[in-house]
């Protein structure tokens, strides 16, 4: 018990807090991101990623390692793609293109949610102890990062959600051959985030997207406020 005690002791909290606060939102987004996509896909016909066990809210069934250093580090990343099979959607583009803006959708969703728990919780938290001060901000930050996913996987560029919504104004004969150079795409996207070429454009969309949202905190303060 008293080694324990001493490894209890050593421990430094307040690092793992800021870690869980990077680490928790970004979770959170990506899996309901991956989630909505799949759940989508099932409606429109489609039991690929049913049969795959991914559509659950388990994050460990949709993280990508990398993809989530970058949603932590970078702000902006991606999740394991939930498996889709086109030819199973009654209009294969058209479901392609509406299973994509699902994922985008549902994160700016989980943003208005989360802007205004922010403003809600504002008031109760913000002069509180240094805990209640990390949980109000792991809540904006839940905010900023799924706008950011949203913002992010909207880019037009394989295999981002963006593309296969502007590829199913393509012809069919275009369309089946561009989605099959999706992973060179993928390439091309880390190789504008590593040298910064996209990085920079894309932070500044970013923030411009969530400051435009943040009139939902403001709301949600004014609830209480009242």
């Amino acid at each position: 018990m008293g080694t324990v005690k001493t490894i209890w002791d050593g421990l430094n909290w307040s690092y793992l807090v800021t870690v869980a606060t990077a680490i928790i939102p970004a979770l959170l987004c990506i899996t309901l991101h991956e989630l909505s996509h799949g759940y989508v896909a099932y409606l429109l016909g489609d039991n690929t990623a049913k049969n795959a066990g991914r559509l659950t809210l388990n994050p460990l069934k949709h993280i990508d390692i990398m993809g989530l250093v970058m949603m932590v580090v970078f702000k902006v990343g991606w999740a394991k793609p939930v498996p889709v099979n086109l030819y199973n959607f009654k209009n294969p583009k058209r479901g392609m293109a509406v299973t994509a803006l699902a994922g985008p959708i549902s994160n700016l969703l989980i943003g208005v949610v989360f802007l205004f728990l922010y403003g809600l919780l504002y008031s109760a938290l913000a002069d509180g102890s240094s805990f209640q001060k990390e949980i109000l901000d792991m809540v904006e930050v839940t905010a900023y990062l799924s706008v950011g996913l949203a913002v992010f996987n909207i880019i037009p560029i394989p295999p981002l959600d963006g593309s296969k919504v502007l590829f199913s104004a393509l012809s069919d004969d275009t369309y089946y051959k561009l989605m099959r150079y999706e992973q060179f795409g993928m390439i091309a996207l880390l190789a504008l985030v590593a040298t910064g070429v996209l990085g920079k454009p894309l932070n500044t969309a970013i923030s411009y997207v969530f400051n435009k949202m943040f009139f939902i905190a403001q709301f949600g303060y004014d609830i209480v406020a009242r």
